[in-house]
């Protein structure tokens, strides 16, 4: 039987193993298994169900191991082709259900303030901010410029393919916010690219990573396919951890309806102000 307890206590406990071993545990997801180009983990959805905020607790107390412990083979992916390939064709589709949209623009309009200069990376025809928000710079870093050019919340936007080169396109300190709905767990240069937002975010300023447990599976990378839901919470943390740039990585378990509607978590973390 799945034991939560468990699977959240090795989350949390000191480990000082590489990443593989660390996240070898019984409640692991091997999402390529499914075969099907989305995947919906029913383990981690059944789990929401009936843990609620458990997601919140993993970044609580985290026991960091020491060093990253991450190896370039947890980044790699089943489909290794040129992303722009991949990329090329216009999906004007959301990624996540309509009740984890809904939920992911409420909070939102809880966290983004009027006049505030945000950059959404990974972004693409929607960045799901709400209507009401009246931003200041806001600036969309993708992959499609078709995608990119219909997102009418974008003061502008800029092609890039960050596995390729994760260098960002902007000045220090240029944005209050950043956000990244459902595609972390496509970015195979996640501490270059992590480094890269504490650079452009003003002292202060916050990242907010959406994620769910949807994916393309031959993008993503390996770690994230071996992991649940529960797990990739504790690695989207390790990234702000691992870069020294932020405070503390926290979670808001934001799913509107576990069980019956796509589950939707927000790890965030703000640049240290010194």
């Amino acid at each position: 039987m799945f034991n939560k307890g468990a699977a959240l206590a090795a989350l949390v406990v000191a480990a000082a193993s590489p990443a593989r071993a660390f996240f070898a545990s019984p409640m692991s997801t091997r999402a390529a298994s499914f075969g099907a180009q989305r995947w919906l983990s029913k383990e981690s959805s059944s789990l929401g169900a009936s843990a609620g905020s458990m997601f919140e607790k993993v970044l609580e107390n985290p026991k960091w191991p020491p060093e990253w412990p991450f190896s370039p083979e947890d980044f790699s992916r089943t489909d290794e082709e040129n992303d722009e390939v991949f990329y090329s064709q216009p999906r004007l589709v959301y990624h996540i259900d309509d009740g984890a949209v809904n939920a992911l623009t409420e909070y939102y309009a809880a966290n983004l303030k009027d006049g505030e200069d945000v950059l959404d990376i990974c972004s693409s025809w929607v960045s799901h901010y709400p209507k009401e928000w009246k931003g200041g710079n806001v600036v969309g870093l993708g992959m499609n410029e078709y995608e990119l050019s219909q997102n009418d919340r974008l003061s502008s936007f800029d092609v890039k393919d960050l596995n390729a080169d994760p260098t960002f396109p902007y000045d220090d300190e240029s944005f209050d916010k950043v956000t990244c709905v459902v595609s972390v767990d496509y970015l195979n240069k996640p501490k270059e690219v992590f480094a890269e937002i504490g650079r452009v975010l003003r002292p202060g300023g916050v990242c907010m990573l959406s994620m769910s447990n949807r994916c393309f599976p031959t993008k993503a990378f390996q770690i994230w396919l071996q992991t649940n839901d529960l797990e990739h919470v504790f690695i989207a943390g390790s990234f702000f951890h691992y870069s020294g740039l932020f405070d503390p990585p926290s979670c808001d378990d934001v799913s509107p309806a576990p069980g019956r509607s796509d589950p939707l978590y927000i790890v965030k973390a703000a640049k240290k102000s010194n």
